[in-house]
């Protein structure tokens, strides 16, 4: 079991991907491995608050990309990872083929231009809200399962000690902004499928109680 956030991102360097929620595979989340106290404890952190700090720490990606759920990357596979799911393009020449919808292309342009940007700011500068435009949340997933975006840390309100406190919101940026355009496109001199069966047989041999069909939903 994980006690702390040190212990969750060494899981997720391990097997190279690690789902924050129960994934149908038997023990391959955070969930599954961490203490049942330690989700909503008021005195302990827990995998809430430790998600932050394996984000920023800079050895995972994190973001929604299992199925439109949360977990972790490791450096070493993301690479593999992007290759597959991007099929081999960069959001541009998606767009320019129009495989990509005009607002998501303008929510990714956002977050290039400001590096970063919280829910909050991300939705106001270009326009969703109340009277603007709807559907942001299938955009903002759209892009991480995709690979383009991913959640750089999450940012809590201060109590008047300085202390954090609530749910923290999340802020986006792109792994090329966050580890370097070298590195994430690192795996595109292969194939798509090429990339997807590297990671499929590396969860083999780390999953072995997993079935195909399993691996092949992970993977996506």
């Amino acid at each position: 079991m994980i006690t702390s956030w040190q212990e969750m991102e060494k899981l997720a360097l391990e097997y190279g991907f690690l789902p924050f929620f129960n994934c149908g595979i038997k023990g391959f989340s955070v969930e599954e491995n961490t203490p049942s106290h330690l989700w909503f404890s008021p005195v302990e952190p827990g995998p809430w608050e430790w998600k932050k700090d394996a984000a920023l720490n800079g050895r995972v990606v994190y973001g929604k990309f299992f199925n439109h759920r949360a977990g972790f990357i490791s450096l070493r596979w993301f690479p593999d990872f992007a290759n597959y799911r991007r099929d081999g393009y960069d959001l541009d020449a998606l767009y320019d083929e129009g495989r990509v919808p005009m607002h998501d292309r303008a929510v990714y342009d956002m977050i290039v231009k400001h590096h970063a940007l919280d829910t909050k700011a991300l939705k106001a500068y270009c326009g969703f809200g109340k009277d603007g435009l709807k559907g942001f949340e299938p955009i903002i997933d759209r892009l991480q399962m995709q690979t383009y975006v991913n959640i750089r840390t999450f940012l809590y309100p201060l109590d008047r000690n300085g202390k954090e406190y609530g749910w923290g919101i999340a802020q986006y940026t792109t792994p090329e902004e966050m580890f370097g355009q070298k590195r994430v496109t690192a795996a595109y001199s292969r194939t798509p499928e090429e990339s997807r069966m590297r990671i499929l047989k590396h969860l083999r041999k780390k999953l072995p109680q997993a079935s195909e069909r399993q691996l092949n939903k992970l993977i996506g």
